[in-house]
């Protein structure tokens, strides 16, 4: 057995059964092992920022790393912005990524690079495996790295002998260490001051957005009078009828100013101290109010569930009941095409545990607050700031839950970055539903240029924000990859598209202008 397959063999055991893939040369060995070695589903991404995208949103889905297969350090480099993305937003990913054969990388071939050097700013670990016989090993380690603590991306780097040369065989995974037990002093400051008759905000992330511990933060929220929120960005938020309703931080500054404003605590819990996304003239990084006190119930990778339930009883809030979403959607709305009726439709139509992936920028701001009462489901954002993952996001969704329906809002100047996820989205034929906000334009950065006061902007810097001359054309781009697509030119037929693609099975597109 070589290097490559003692390292299929170990992923497999280890729980790690896919793979998002874009392989060269330097990881042949390991792509013959993937075929001789039954148990890993291989996807193929045409470029590795989607691979990296699709794996983190297979990640946050399944709750489990997938695998990456990338090409020496360019192929890490390109992958780097959806894996900043993964960072943020704590998914297990392990990378795997080939090399130059040792005695190769002397002679500085055209694509020799520090590949560690590379991998290091968006990595919680990378490791180069020394020889054949320690690829195992290293791979096993990745895999318990990946799931420490809240979640984390590892970096193996095989060098193309230690794949191809004789291995000692599989090496067996060990757990993760258990997830840190938060102190007593911590629980009897966040009592102190949610019992201390001033404004105080619980603002809970990470973990802490699945159903049972928002339903006990809720608790917490009823028996103490402070106000629920989560942060601007999410990894992963469960929601809809049945479940707690949760609005979030407001993105613009001076909104999540005014937001948050009238508070004097704030208790976290799995959240960090909110922070605008960009510095801003005039305005403060920091969005809570001068002088609010913030007290730290539980990091990110803490057990979080287990101190909300410590939290709750020294609360006293054990007879509380949560308050939970009822079933609520708009009506079918009428009329024009607008960001409005859009969210609405969308409320409206949304199908019962579907997936939303979001990441239509400023276009899609009616649809959150819209889809508050629609039938449970998960919503996943970009978490990183860095545009492109909405796609592949999506991708990645759909291959961890075969059985749901996933439906992507993308921006189109973003949906740009990662187009060829649509041909995965066709090769799989995975159950999306795409809907392309076409604006022709980088909306959120003509926001931007007032808000950073760019003062009477001209033509030049105009045409660096405009996506027309030519116009994009979404239905023929989508058709090119595979995925059959149709332009909404009314309301009534964005519904009849959007309806239709819910019965069907795989992918289908539809172009909204707005």
């Amino acid at each position: 057995m070589n290097g490559a397959e003692s390292l299929v063999r170990t992923l497999i055991a280890g729980g790690v059964d896919t793979c998002f893939a874009n392989p060269g040369t330097s990881e042949m060995h390991f792509v013959a092992a993937l075929d001789r070695v039954a148990g890993m589903r291989c996807v193929l991404g045409l470029f590795e920022g989607v691979v990296s995208g699709a794996a983190d949103g297979y990640g946050r889905m399944a709750d489990k790393p997938a695998a990456t297969l990338l090409h020496l350090g360019p192929g890490l480099g390109n992958a780097l912005a959806n894996l900043h993305n993964a960072c943020k937003a704590a998914t297990p990913i392990i990378n795997i990524v080939g090399d130059h054969a040792t005695r190769h990388r002397q002679y500085d071939a055209p694509l020799t690079s520090d590949v560690e050097g590379v991998a290091r700013p968006m990595s919680a670990w990378v490791k180069t495996s020394d020889d054949a016989r320690s690829v195992a090993r290293d791979g096993a380690e990745a895999v318990t790295v990946s799931l420490t603590g809240a979640g984390q991306v590892a970096t193996l780097i095989l060098p193309a002998d230690t794949a191809w040369g004789e291995s000692d065989g599989p090496a067996a995974v060990q757990s993760p260490p258990s997830k840190r037990r938060v102190s007593e002093e911590m629980v009897a400051e966040a009592r102190a001051a949610l019992l201390s008759d001033e404004p105080t905000l619980l603002l809970i992330g990470g973990r802490a957005l699945r159903s049972a511990p928002l339903e006990m933060a809720s608790r917490i929220a009823q028996a103490t009078g402070a106000k629920l929120l989560a942060p601007t960005s999410n990894a992963r938020i469960e929601r809809g009828a049945g479940r707690v309703a949760l609005d979030r931080i407001f993105y613009p500054v001076q909104q999540a100013l005014d937001q948050l404003s009238g508070f004097r605590r704030v208790v976290l819990i799995g959240a960090r101290n909110p922070v605008a996304f960009f510095a801003y003239p005039g305005k403060p990084s920091l969005v809570l109010p001068p002088g609010c006190t913030v007290h730290v119930l539980a990091e990110p990778e803490d057990d979080i569930a287990e101190a909300l339930e410590r939290l709750a009883d020294a609360v006293g809030a054990g007879d509380r009941k949560p308050v939970l979403q009822p079933l609520s959607r708009p009506e079918l709305p009428r009329g024009a095409i607008s960001l409005e009726t859009i969210g609405a439709l969308i409320g409206a139509l949304l199908p019962e545990n579907a997936i939303v992936v979001d990441e239509s920028i400023n276009s899609g701001g009616f649809i959150y607050p819209s889809t508050a009462g629609a039938p449970a489901h998960d919503w996943l954002q970009l978490t990183g700031g860095s545009i492109g993952i909405g796609l592949p996001l999506a991708t990645g969704a759909a291959v961890a839950c075969p059985d749901r329906r996933v439906v992507a809002l993308q921006a189109d100047g973003s949906g740009m970055y990662t187009l060829q996820a649509l041909w995965t989205h066709a090769r799989e034929n995975l159950n999306i539903t795409t809907v392309i906000f076409s604006n022709r334009a980088y909306a959120s950065l003509e926001t931007e240029l007032k808000n950073v006061g760019a003062m009477n902007p001209g033509q030049i810097a105009l045409d660096m924000l405009d996506l027309s001359r030519p116009d994009l054309n979404w239905v023929k781009l989508a058709e090119g990859m595979g995925v059959e697509a149709a332009r909404a030119e009314s309301l009534e037929s964005l519904s009849c598209l959007f309806s239709e693609s819910l019965k069907r099975p795989g992918p289908f597109l539809i172009e909204v202008p707005c």
